[in-house]
């Protein structure tokens, strides 16, 4: 099933993504470092832009840049005097995105720190860079609950979190996995329905990433 979902994603990207949009020379710089190929698809990554543009968003975080693909999207949604602060673990996979963000012109729109996201946050927080309009939260799923908390208390009323691979192929609803994503993701579900600041919802997703899906929360008023 997966060939007939990786043609479908290439079908509407073909359809719905203009060519300038696609970023094929981020993603061929990110092969030829030998990053992992696990960069959201052209169609969530338009997803991620429209849900940035919707809101008019000016301050983005984001927890996990790898190559910047889903940075660029979502630079490329900032209005003017916006800025997406990303974090990323690895400083090889941080010196490509910021090499693929600099070649799109978007350095200036980019604050990328490099480092453990949950040694960043605090300093981000300390630095005063919040309230932040959206969140994405795409990194090591096992601490994805912990980064969903620092998220919501970095953000404004009204603002979106984001939270890729929740479902991870179906493991989630699965009470006796092993799987270290599917125990993160239900630990992240957890929090998510006792926290009565959000209201949020979550979507599975099937195409050329196999199987998964997203959380999206909205922070109350």
């Amino acid at each position: 099933m997966v060939n007939e979902w990786r043609i479908v994603d290439e079908y509407v990207a073909d359809r719905l993504i203009a060519p300038a949009e696609m970023q094929s020379a981020t993603l061929d710089a990110n092969k030829h470092a030998g990053l992992p190929a696990i960069d959201v698809s052209a169609p969530q990554g338009k997803l991620l832009h429209l849900l940035a543009l919707s809101i008019g968003a000016r301050r983005i975080l984001e927890v996990g840049t790898l190559g910047g693909y889903s940075t660029i999207w979502l630079a490329r949604a900032l209005e003017a005097g916006g800025k997406v602060v990303t974090i990323e673990f690895d400083p090889r996979h941080a010196e490509v995105a910021r090499e693929n963000i600099a070649r799109e012109g978007l350095s200036d729109r980019v604050d990328l720190r490099v480092g453990a996201a949950l040694d960043m946050l605090p300093k981000i927080e300390a630095e005063g860079l919040g309230p932040f309009d959206l969140s994405f939260i795409d990194a090591d799923k096992a601490n994805n609950a912990a980064y969903f908390a620092f998220a919501l208390k970095l953000s404004r009323p009204g603002a979106l979190i984001v939270v890729d691979n929740v479902v991870r192929d179906g493991t989630v609803a699965d009470p006796q996995t092993t799987d270290d994503g599917g125990l993160g993701a239900r630990k992240l579900f957890d929090l998510v329905a006792a926290e009565p600041r959000v209201t949020a919802t979550a979507v599975q997703t099937v195409g050329s990433k196999g199987w998964d899906g997203f959380l999206i929360a909205r922070v109350k008023s």
